[in-house]
């Protein structure tokens, strides 16, 4: 029999947990289950599922997008030399659409899958190779840490974004909390599972702002930088991991791969949820380059192309929504597999210094329109 039990995690009640399904072999009426629980808890644990196969996670994505056949960055363009994203994640051969993440040599004998990855090695992100200030070793040995970078998975340049991601925890960390703090002056810190990942929701996001920047978030649109994630590779990121700093660091477009305007990405500051209609503040503040401000539908828009002006804007749309407690911290059970739409929630790694982890991570690129 199938459980569910809400998580209640975060201010907006984000996430729940399902028991008692098998993921290689989900009938048609357990995947509507999962579907329902998606939409309407954002983020749904499924317990159990260790033995998941890469191929079977693959048509666990595709169930929810029939038409989605690519993984959700471009495997050749997250590998791009100088994109920030080329040292994450390994591409499974027999399956590019699932990643190996984690932390640590991968054991090729250990599954048939991995066969052909012979020296591959994980890394986890963590903030000192984002942020521009990083906490003192005395702070990190203290078990303090923070949010790597908040975003939803999307290459954010000629692909849509994905409906869902699956995260597949084969291998995860055990210890003490960490305490993430956020070094912005406000003096919040989040105690956390060691390893584990951070979900906020975008309604509550959007909810939890003044009504002047609920009505500008509700009528705006942002700009995605050109190959957005090569631009930002050499900026560095505030201490919250919403955006980065304005220091003149981002690549000169000149620099950048070729592209067409006709392929940049303008999306809506607010997504609407197409089973239960409830709006989402969805953002990957990172990588915003231009802005498209209305505080009314009969507003002519500003055009905003000022970078540091952006992100200022941005940062004040998006800081209420990760306020402790609004985050939901996922802790990690081996076997787990997080399933989050990723057009309402956004997330973020954080840690360090927890040893050797393994994980499967799969989205596809969606043809599906934001509305």
């Amino acid at each position: 029999m199938v459980t569910r039990t809400p998580l209640h995690g975060g201010r907006g009640d984000i996430g729940c947990v399902l028991e008692g399904l098998d993921c290689n072999n989900l009938s048609d009426d357990e995947f509507q289950l999962v579907h329902d629980a998606v939409y309407r808890y954002k983020v749904v644990v499924i317990r159990g599922q260790s033995d998941l196969t890469p191929a079977n996670q693959l048509a666990l994505n595709k169930r929810f997008d029939p038409e989605a056949t690519s993984y959700g960055h471009a495997n050749n363009s997250q590998r791009r030399q100088g994109s920030i994203l080329s040292k994450d994640g390994i591409t499974i051969p027999s399956v590019p659409q699932v990643q190996v993440l984690g932390e640590g040599s991968l054991d090729t004998t250990a599954r048939e899958w991995y066969r052909g990855l012979e020296g591959s090695v994980a890394r986890h992100p963590t903030h000192q190779l984002f942020h521009r200030n990083h906490l003192s070793d005395a702070d990190l040995a203290k078990g303090k840490t923070r949010f790597y970078r908040w975003h939803i998975d999307a290459a954010l340049y000629d692909i849509g974004p994905p409906l869902v991601t699956t995260l597949l925890g084969v291998k995860n960390p055990k210890g003490p909390s960490q305490t993430v703090v956020y070094d912005d002056g406000s003096g919040d810190e989040l105690v956390v599972p060691l390893g584990g990942t951070a979900f906020v929701s975008g309604a509550e996001a959007l909810r939890a702002l003044p009504e002047d920047l609920r009505e500008l978030a509700l009528h705006s649109s942002v700009t995605y930088a050109p190959h957005p994630y090569s631009f930002i590779s050499e900026a560095k990121a505030h201490s919250t991991g919403l955006v980065c700093l304005s220091e003149g660091l981002e690549k000169p477009l000149t620099d950048l791969p070729p592209y067409e305007e006709s392929k940049l990405l303008t999306l809506p500051l607010v997504w609407t949820n197409p089973v239960t209609g409830e709006k989402s503040l969805q953002v990957h503040g990172a990588c915003v380059w231009r802005l498209n401000l209305k505080r009314s539908t009969d507003d002519n828009p500003i055009v905003v192309n000022d970078i540091a002006q952006v992100r200022t804007i941005i940062y004040s749309l998006m800081r209420p929504g990760i306020s402790p407690s609004r985050v939901y911290a996922h802790a990690w059970q081996d076997g787990d597999l997080v399933v989050f739409d990723n057009r309402s929630v956004w997330h973020s790694v954080m840690g360090q210094n927890f040893g050797h982890r393994l994980m499967h991570q799969c989205n596809l690129a969606s043809s599906k329109p934001i509305r």
